[in-house]
């Protein structure tokens, strides 16, 4: 059954600049033939939706987490249609197979499954798009779930970790810094203050963060990277070698420990861009960098003794737990006070994300038996 569902999803492109759809009408139909009740929330736009269901009597119950977008494949190198499930031997490959359709697929084999047996605690489902960009769509969506669905005593986000159990995961948030000089010839160049060269300033003040963060900072030796960390991405501005730019900008982003507070970091950084252009004010008062936030998302920061460890560790039937260096949705349902963990099949590090993308039977198999000691646990 799993290799059917799991070839119908991977039949749906859903990278970021697709509808989703379609991908939500076959699994929306496919719960509530089996009982389920299902709430569609929907995005603004109204192309793009994601789900929550649930099962079984009312009550806390246990929630299971994916979304339904994958990245693209432009710029890849396939020897396989990516939107096509393809088997040879031990693996399947498809975009989308383990980042993370293939949780999804034993997602839905547990829901139906659950369907066909009493249940002494509800089963409920989070399903969500654009997870790609920033966690986009939760963050829209997470408001309607308590409404939709209560408050879980337990769930688990079935990103690839190679079926270990991951109890943490760092914080993000994304932002533009828009650097405002002067436009001019170029043949007078220092008579202008130049856009670009705000933002190599800037741009050096985010490095300088970044060195007092990985000296002086908290540290977390469960990261392969034990600090917060600042990285700059993109760089854009001017329009012709003989015109001093009067519009720069920077695409940054800073990712952080659960010991040191967003909002802390933030501040410091926006401190560090008035200083950069306070010290071109005096040559054009107009100078300034702007800092415009983009997508965020909460860490994670489950500990190892938790409640929902130890069930996720014995559902998983592994005793060993870590943290990833990828974001995921599971902050957001923490910060609702929903317990949470992140264990799913595949390897991000290996699989996630590449071109050829696949997921070994053994790794979906392990997670069928997963969910099946789920079900197990809430059954009455």
């Amino acid at each position: 059954m799993i290799l059917d569902i799991l070839e119908r999803l991977i039949g749906f492109e859903t990278t970021n600049d697709r509808s989703n759809l379609p991908l939500i009408g076959y699994i929306e139909d496919f719960l509530t033939q089996r009982g389920f009740r299902v709430t569609r929330v929907t995005d603004p736009g109204g192309d793009k939706a994601g789900l929550f269901a649930q099962i079984g009597p009312e009550g806390d119950g246990v929630l299971l987490s994916a979304h339904t977008d994958v990245v693209p494949v432009a710029g890849q190198v396939w020897t396989r249609d990516p939107f096509r499930l393809t088997r040879e031997g031990n693996r399947l490959y498809g975009r989308g197979t383990t980042d993370m359709k293939g949780f999804l697929a034993a997602m839905l084999v547990a829901a139906d499954h659950a369907a066909k047996r009493p249940l002494k605690e509800p089963l409920k489902l989070a399903i969500s798009y654009d997870e790609e960009i920033g966690c986009v769509g939760m963050a829209r969506m997470i408001d309607a779930l308590v409404p939709a669905i209560g408050r879980p005593r337990a769930c688990i986000v079935g990103e690839p970790t190679d079926m270990q159990v991951a109890i943490g995961h760092k914080g993000k948030r994304a932002f533009r810094a828009v650097c405002h000089g002067q436009s001019g010839h170029s043949a007078l160049a220092p008579q202008f203050v130049n856009a670009l060269h705000l933002a190599g300033d800037f741009m050096a003040a985010l490095r300088d963060i970044q060195g007092d963060l990985a000296t002086q900072g908290a540290r977390d030796a469960g990261y392969g990277v034990p600090y917060s960390t600042v990285h700059v991405g993109v760089l854009s501005g001017g329009t012709a070698l003989n015109i001093v730019p009067d519009r720069a900008e920077l695409a940054f982003e800073f990712r952080h420990l659960a010991a040191d507070a967003p909002d802390d970091l933030q501040d410091w950084i926006e401190t560090a861009a008035a200083q950069v252009a306070g010290r071109y004010r005096a040559a054009f008062p107009d100078a300034r960098i702007e800092i415009i936030p983009g997508s965020s998302y909460p860490g994670l920061d489950t500990a190892p003794d938790a409640e929902v460890t130890k069930l996720a560790q014995s559902w998983a039937h592994s005793n060993a737990v870590t943290k990833v260096a990828f974001g995921t949705e599971a902050g957001f349902f923490d910060a609702l006070g929903i317990p949470a963990v992140v264990c799913g099949p595949g390897s991000m590090e290996g699989q996630g994300h590449k071109p050829d993308e696949y997921i070994t039977l053994s790794q979906l198999n392990a997670c069928q038996a997963m969910l099946a000691r789920v079900l197990d646990s809430i059954r009455a």
